[in-house]
């Protein structure tokens, strides 16, 4: 499939919008090949449906596919990412950067005054991007993510201050 791929990957280039559950299956398509073990259509409609849901795609090419995504919800004044992933031929362009700027952007609409996520603590290139964005430290969970050849890894719980 070509329509996500473009010789100039600029996220000028890309849109986003509001990600509908009637999306569930092409989020769910990315999030298997960014994740182990991938989330099913189902459990990301579910999500989506969910009252509380704030979750952007961002679309590109001709037909528009999705080239990321971010699943978030809002409880009270906190905002929680479920997770976020940026097609590999898309990443390190800014789409992942927009795809946060926007869910911040719906988290003040609805009052929220934090932004909470969980990664992996060996994932560089998303703790780098969540730093340079202001999240910070706040704890961590110890051996919360296990890889597909069995290790478990600790996740940093993270919080941006809106």
């Amino acid at each position: 499939m070509t329509s996500n791929v473009t010789p100039f990957r600029n996220v000028r280039h890309a849109s986003m919008l509001w990600a509908a559950p009637e999306r569930a299956e092409e989020i769910a398509t990315l999030h298997a090949k960014l994740f182990d073990p991938p989330w099913d259509a189902a459990a990301i409609r579910k999500l989506l449906e969910h009252p509380a849901a704030t979750s952007l795609i961002a679309v590109a090419g001709s037909p528009k596919a999705i080239i990321g995504f971010v699943i978030g919800q809002l409880a009270a004044d906190q905002a929680e990412i479920l997770s976020i992933g940026v097609a590999p031929n898309w990443q390190r362009a800014g789409v992942a950067a927009g795809l946060l700027e926007g869910l911040a952007r719906a988290a003040r609409r609805g009052d929220a005054k934090q932004i909470f996520l969980d990664v992996a603590e060996d994932n560089e290139p998303a703790l780098a991007l969540y730093r340079k964005l202001g999240f910070v430290e706040t704890g961590r969970r110890k051996r919360y993510y296990q890889r597909p050849d069995g290790q478990r890894v600790d996740a940093l719980t993270l919080v941006l201050t809106l």
